[in-house]
């Protein structure tokens, strides 16, 4: 599949789109066990924020896991040509609010590879027409193919930040 063009997603996309390089099935795929092993292994860090105020290990990965189930959502209504806007979410918020820190490390990495692995039947069965479909979130036009893009490239930005700043191996 081809990277979405300019015109086919927001500019606050290109953010994660720019991260992708190869097959989107593939990296999607691979993330399942890419995502769980990185987190594993700096299991000692999971209560660790390299400064005041930002995420734990465990809150980051609480919020791959709320945006994997937006970007989700928002592919499911769009695939399905739905008409109405939907909303945009503030990342931060939804963090306060979800008590990841609370939250076991082994069970916030399995509900990963559970919602990624149900995730990508929905992803794998998308045809043409319907990865091209188009709707409104967070006040912008975006297709669905993008969002799978987005999706991928939302996770490779978070590893990036893990590895710059959690000195996560």
């Amino acid at each position: 599949m081809n990277r979405p063009q300019p015109n086919e997603y927001p500019t606050w996309g290109e953010t994660y789109i720019s991260k992708v390089n190869g097959d989107i099935f593939e990296i999607l795929t691979d993330q399942i066990q890419s995502l769980p092993a990185l987190f594993r292994a700096n299991a000692d860090k999971a209560d660790y924020a390299y400064a005041e105020g930002k995420w734990t290990l465990k809150e980051m990965l609480g919020h791959i896991i709320d945006t994997e189930r937006v970007f989700a959502y928002r592919i499911t209504c769009f695939a399905r040509n739905e008409q109405q806007p939907l909303p945009g979410f503030e990342e931060d918020d939804y963090v306060l609010n979800a008590r990841f820190a609370q939250r076991d490390l082994e069970d916030l990495i399995e509900e990963f590879i559970a919602l990624r692995k149900a995730n990508l039947y929905l992803f794998k069965s998308l045809n043409e027409e319907e990865l091209n479909r188009k709707g409104i979130a967070s006040g912008r036009e975006i297709n669905v193919k993008s969002i799978l893009f987005i999706a991928g490239g939302h996770i490779i930005h978070h590893v990036s930040i893990l590895k710059d700043r959690y000195h996560v191996v």
